[in-house]
């Protein structure tokens, strides 16, 4: 009698484990096993990272084994179980991997294929097209398209992380409770009593030390000790939390009229303002898409407001970046002077706080949370509805997705909705931050999220001009890492491009991303096709690139760069000066957020900057969806890459005051999660 041992191994989560009883089914070409209870007398099976074995036994050879189901029927309670994966001995004496990693349910069945990657083209029986079909209806019905606020990308249909389906849920969802963990963070930074404390001004920029003293950290204190200085105010355009709203300026806006008679002081080179921007030695950063957004009025005690600034650069000859002009707001008049660093202390260090401010807003809402979260959740969706998990773009993908719609789920039900944390710290809290991401989401692309392009773009891709652009530089290496590794995967799969022309399941991933996701948004130039397998290369890159290392490049570096909160007020309690002379310290205070705004917000950005227990960097990927040796050998050749990038990055920031390390590969996660 032929006799298959089966061999099952249990997740080594918390609460992975089962007393439910567990069937299996082999399915070959030939026939199909009976189905089999799984259990050993006096034996506790299915235990928290336990390996358990078990023989089949049939009256005939089954053929070709090709699936695997598996059952879970409820013992005496409801008994949740995750299965990692089930390897299977045939009679022959041949080994076969059927990965699973998913949590079983309820009475619950689940069926497997082996691990090995197929293309739809390549299934030739009607058992495995049928079997990729009904995986397919399955998803779609459980991954809906929902649209949380009108204009925004498509999200996840599901108003709290309980009604998300078990597998992409977080093991513990205490662990990523937006309230408890700002609360903790509040007590463990020892501002807890003053989170209650709003209205409560600081009596001077020294007295922020107070609540600074025991959460400091290298680059936190730096900030502290420079952050009045125009060389730290112009840095952080290149390295800090918001890399990604310099540019070059190559004619002088109209709504911004600085003259070279104003900025004549600070230029170095014996040349006039116009001929340094023709020289390309001028930047300007603008924030325009501010300009209208309803500040927070959710606290009728404490009026807030909001300004769109405009702040112009100049590179000087030691190739650093420093402020030379700022307007606080979009329309030039009397009212909206031009702030210079000739004026007086108060009013120049007072027009750099409100760029910061202004810059804090469109990190956080723009940056952060549309720009990785947002767009990352949706390429997530699509990629379950469409690709079954046989497909290799699936595996492929999955690692980079992984928590990113439970964390999603979990900020739209406690942190962004309405009377949600963000509402008591932020001035585009109240509604605005949804007014923000609408008008935002015009200039979302499918080129601005392809870092080269977005660095060209912005006429910041020469070296040379900006040596200590590090973000950018750092971007490169782990982009074009990133982009041979998915080319080497997708070339195994993919014998020519024809081979990704007749593969319905990608096309119609790429297809819902767009005419779903992205709502068919005139702007949004994403493709509804690809053609060759370099497109899809750069798309799939453009996934892994946005989840991994942009999202790790603006947010890890939220409490080096945030904590310290007169370089980024999450709110201000005064309105923009309408005139020079008016600053004072006394109106700086006035206009910094109170102290029960300010423990909030260093919750929220220490909160944010942690890494999650357990943590999977770039590159790691222990659960082997992957079974077959040229996409191993591609994943240990990734890694290699990233190592050396890793080295390169480490000996660089060697005795650097600054150092930069938000791209660095060992401080990458996997995916958004956090």
């Amino acid at each position: 009698m032929p006799t298959y041992t089966v061999t099952v191994a249990t997740g080594s989560q918390w609460f992975a484990g089962t007393d439910d009883y567990i069937f299996i089914t082999l399915v070959g070409t030939d026939r199909c096993s009976e189905r089999t209870l799984l259990d050993k007398p006096l034996y506790n099976d299915f235990e928290r990272g336990a390996v358990d074995s078990y023989d089949v036994r049939v009256e005939e050879d089954l053929g070709e084994l090709v699936l695997v189901k598996i059952e879970k029927k409820k013992y005496w309670v409801q008994d949740d179980w995750y299965c990692k994966y089930i390897t299977v001995k045939t009679p022959s004496g041949d080994y076969l991997e059927f990965p699973c990693f998913s949590w079983l349910v309820d009475d619950k069945e689940i069926v497997l294929r082996d691990g090995r990657a197929h293309l739809p083209q390549d299934d030739k029986t009607s058992l495995v097209k049928q079997h990729r079909q009904k995986e397919l209806n399955f998803r779609r019905k459980t991954f809906r398209w929902k649209e949380w606020q009108p204009g925004f990308p498509m999200s996840i249909d599901a108003n709290a992380h309980k009604d998300l389906p078990r597998d992409i849920q977080f093991d513990s969802e205490k662990g990523v409770d937006f309230v408890l963990n700002y609360v903790k963070a509040i007590d463990n930074l020892c501002v807890n009593h003053f989170m209650h404390m709003f209205q409560s001004s600081w009596t001077g920029l020294d007295d922020f030390e107070r609540i600074f003293v025991r959460i400091k950290n290298t680059i936190s204190e730096y900030v502290m000790q420079h952050w009045k200085e125009d060389f730290m105010f112009g840095y952080q355009f290149l390295n800090g939390c918001n890399p990604v709203v310099i540019q070059k300026c190559t004619k002088l806006p109209e709504k911004f009229p600085v003259t070279h008679e104003m900025v004549s002081v600070s230029l170095e080179r014996d040349l006039t303002l116009e001929q340094e921007v023709e020289a390309g030695n001028i930047y300007l950063v603008d924030y325009e898409v501010i300009d209208g957004i309803r500040a927070n009025r959710t606290d009728p005690c404490t009026m807030q407001y909001l300004a769109a600034p405009m702040c112009l650069l100049y590179r000087n000859v030691k190739k650093k970046i420093l402020p030379i002009a700022i307007q606080l707001g979009q329309t030039p008049g009397e009212d909206t002077p031009i702030f210079l660093p000739t004026d007086g202390e108060n009013d120049w260090l007072l027009a750099k706080i409100w760029v910061r401010s202004a810059d804090f807003q469109y990190h956080q809402n723009i940056t952060h949370l549309l720009r990785t979260h947002l767009i990352t959740e949706m390429f997530a969706i699509a990629m379950y509805r469409q690709l079954p998990a046989v497909h290799p773009v699936y595996k492929l993908l999955l690692p980079h997705i992984r928590f990113t719609i439970a964390i999603n789920t979990k900020a739209r039900e406690q942190l962004i909705n309405e009377c949600g944390i963000f509402d008591k710290a932020n001035a585009t809290g109240g509604g605005g931050h949804v007014q923000l991401i609408q008008k935002a989401m015009k200039s979302v692309t499918f080129r601005s999220l392809c870092f080269p392009d977005m660095i060209k773009a912005r006429g910041l891709d020469c070296k040379e001009e900006l040596p200590t652009y590090f973000y950018r530089d750092d971007g490169y290496s782990v982009w074009e890492a990133t982009k041979s590794f998915v080319s080497n995967v997708v070339h195994i799969y993919y014998t020519s491009d024809e081979a990704l022309q007749a593969d319905e399941e990608i096309q119609a991933f790429i297809k819902d991303v767009c005419s779903f996701g992205m709502q068919d948004f005139d702007h949004c130039e994403f493709p509804k096709l690809l053609k060759s397998r370099e497109e899809l290369t750069e798309y799939l890159t453009v996934i892994v690139f946005t989840a991994s290392a942009q999202h790790a490049a603006v947010n890890f570096g939220q409490y080096d760069w945030f904590s310290w909160i007169p370089n980024a007020p999450s709110t201000m309690r005064r309105p923009p000066p309408n005139q020079k002379g008016m600053a004072d310290v006394n109106l700086i205070i006035e206009s910094l957020p109170d102290r029960g705004r300010s423990s909030w917000h260093l919750g929220a950005v220490w909160a944010l900057s942690q890494y999650q227990d357990n943590e999977l960097y770039l590159g790691m990927y222990p659960n082997e969806h992957f079974i077959e040796k040229p996409v191993k050998a591609a994943m240990e050749k990734f890694r290699k890459q990233l190592a050396e990038i890793t080295s390169s990055i480490k000996l660089r920031n060697e005795g650097k005051k600054l150092p930069y390390y938000n791209m660095s590969p060992d401080q990458i996660p996997n995916s958004v999660a956090v």
